[in-house]
């Protein structure tokens, strides 16, 4: 009696046989299928059994097999038919996931590595014929493709450098549906994408590859290196490589539009093309972040006068997306582009400009050898597919001592017209204070036309009252003309007594006067009377030129006799002008009443 557990199968073996014509194995073979002595196909499973008698038969228990999660179990066979010539892997054999031995070697089951694999879970195999290993899951990431090399299949075409497209076979997990249907060894045109995938190692290899990104602005051209061969799609017109539609081997005339793609970069390459406008700069110290321009620097120029002078130059262009196929079908890329046709091109074209200019001309002219060389270099490129969108001259290094000159040239303009804007300014100066004096004096003159306008209406006024008057004094002039004809009379013989009395007046008092100095002088002398009349003056100005009181020691003529009577005689004088200026006073007041 014989219990196998549940966790147990039982492997026989068997010892001897004594009847019978099956009294030993085959040769090759190692797995008894008919009672031949030796390892068993059939296995025990758990149970109870009878029969297997000690001394012929051993019953061995082996654990079940165990496929963990995240792993496949490869499986090599110890028996079966021969693998056929250039074979490496045995086709698959229905026998319930190999634990069925007998079934594997009745239906054709290969020995050797196994295209078939276990997934997880237990399986009771049988291990005299089995044996397994256990291999990882393939995971492909999020972002990646896996580029798949079969190990196993018919060989590739004569010429082809991956093999052809085989459908169902679940992404090559059913790798013997790939062989059944043709699949070729080698290379393979189609790629997994992300996610886990049962492969088998023995059967193909993976590769994981970042996906084919097409950035916004930029197209994909695709560069197939597999496919059926292709007819140009162009016509006649365009001579400069194949064109072809997607699927077949060249350039295909569809690009792929920004996304990402999972693309087998070993059968088709991706070029990425600028749609938007690009900037290329013949410049030493400057770079694009694309490094299509990494190559270019500094164009250096000889001028017509035999100056060599350095120039930066920036060329933009712009390649429409359905051109771009026919650019990488004459060119291969845009780096080839821009050596072959952008960098010739515009470096002979300043080359030959400048020849034909002196240094000093070329820096006054730079805007209109701007504007020829967008027109000249535009013509050129649309020859290559390629749109010219504008050409500019950057900085210009002309020898030192020309430069020299131009500058103090500039100088002395911008000096000019900084003399002119600070003139022009005081001119608007003396126009603002011309203006401000002319409102400040506004109120004035506002004033003084109401005030004229005032004095019109006055004066129109008066006239009107004169002219009222004259009117009344009209009428009235008959009734006064006698009154002051009267008046008149009577205010002319007024003038002429007054006038008569005057004359009177002045005759006396001259009379008077002579007679009054002819008297003096008889009586004095004419010294005396001169003596007289200085002292009369003196003293009627009141000049003291002698003291008031002056007594001397002296008993001469001049002693204090003398100034006593000096005194006496001023006194005199004082009192002779007293008298005349009140008989002046009288005789004014006399005259009027004459």
């Amino acid at each position: 009696m014989i219990i196998i557990p549940e966790d147990k199968i039982g492997l026989v073996t068997k010892k001897f046989v004594l009847f019978g014509t099956n009294k030993s194995l085959p040769d090759g073979k190692i797995i008894a299928l008919n009672g031949e002595p030796g390892y068993q196909a059939d296995t025990l499973a758990p149970g109870l059994y009878w029969g297997y008698w000690v001394w012929q038969y051993s019953v061995e228990q082996s654990p079940l097999t165990v496929i963990p999660k995240g792993k496949i179990g490869l499986v090599t066979a110890k028996d079966g038919a021969q693998l056929p010539v250039g074979s490496i892997l045995a086709r698959h054999a229905d026998c319930d996931n190999y634990q069925d031995a007998r079934a594997f070697l009745t239906k054709g089951g290969q020995r050797g590595k196994q295209v078939g694999y276990l997934n997880n879970g237990v399986y009771r195999i049988n291990p005299y014929l089995f044996e397994l290993f256990a291999a990882d899951i393939t995971n492909i990431e999020d972002g990646m493709v896996g580029v798949i090399t079969a190990l196993d299949g018919t060989p590739l075409d004569q010429n082809s450098i991956a093999g052809k497209v085989i459908n169902n076979h679940n992404n090559f997990q059913d790798f013997d549906k790939f062989l059944e249907n043709g699949g070729q060894r080698g290379l393979q045109i189609q790629v997994v994408q992300a996610g886990n995938y049962s492969l088998n190692p023995w059967a193909v290899e993976v590769e994981k590859v970042e996906m084919t990104k097409i950035p916004i602005g930029y197209v994909g051209v695709i560069i197939s290196y597999v496919g059926g061969e292709g007819k140009d799609v162009t016509g006649e017109g365009f001579k400069h490589g194949n064109i072809v539609n997607k699927g077949e081997k060249g350039v295909c005339i569809s690009p792929l539009d920004p996304g990402k793609y999972a693309i087998n970069p070993y059968t088709t390459k991706i070029e990425v093309v600028p749609t938007t406008n690009l900037v290329l700069n013949w410049a030493n110290a400057r770079t694009e972040s694309h490094n299509l321009d990494k190559g270019l620097s500094t164009i250096t120029v000889r001028s017509k006068d035999g100056f060599p002078f350095n120039l930066d130059v920036s060329q933009i262009i712009h390649i429409p997306a359905p051109e771009a196929p026919k650019v990488i079908a004459r060119f291969g890329s845009m780096q080839n582009l821009v050596s072959q046709v952008l960098e010739p091109t515009i470096g002979n074209y300043f080359r030959n400009s400048a020849q034909g200019s002196d240094v000093i001309s070329f820096l006054s002219t730079r805007q209109e050898r701007q504007n020829s060389a967008k027109l000249a270099i535009s013509k050129v490129l649309d020859e290559y597919n390629v749109h010219a969108v504008d050409t500019l001259i950057g900085d210009i290094t002309p020898p030192e001592s020309l430069m020299k000159t131009l500058t103090d040239r500039k100088i002395a303009e911008e000096e000019k017209v900084t003399y002119d804007t600070q003139r022009q300014a005081q001119d608007q100066r003396k126009t603002l204070e011309s203006a401000k004096a002319l409102a400040d004096m506004q109120g004035k003159m506002v004033a003084a036309q109401q005030s004229v306008e005032i004095s019109e209406r006055e004066a129109q006024a008066l006239v009107k009252k004169n002219e009222g008057e004259a009117k009344s004094i009209e009428l009235k002039a008959g009734a006064n003309s006698k009154a002051k004809i009267l008046n008149a009379e009577a205010e002319a013989k007024q003038i002429e007594l007054t006038g008569n009395a005057e004359a009177t007046k002045i005759e006396a008092i001259g009379k008077a006067t002579a007679e009054a100095y002819e008297k003096q002088v008889t009586a004095m002398g004419a010294d005396n009377f001169a003596k007289f009349k200085i002292t009369e003056m003196i003293g009627q100005n009141g000049i003291k030129i002698i003291p008031e009181i002056l007594i001397s020691g002296n008993e001469g003529g001049n002693g204090p006799i003398s100034g006593l009577l000096g005194m006496e005689l001023l006194s005199m004088v004082r009192e002779k002008n007293n008298s005349k200026e009140i008989l002046n006073e009288t005789i004014k007041d006399a005259l009027p009443k004459v």
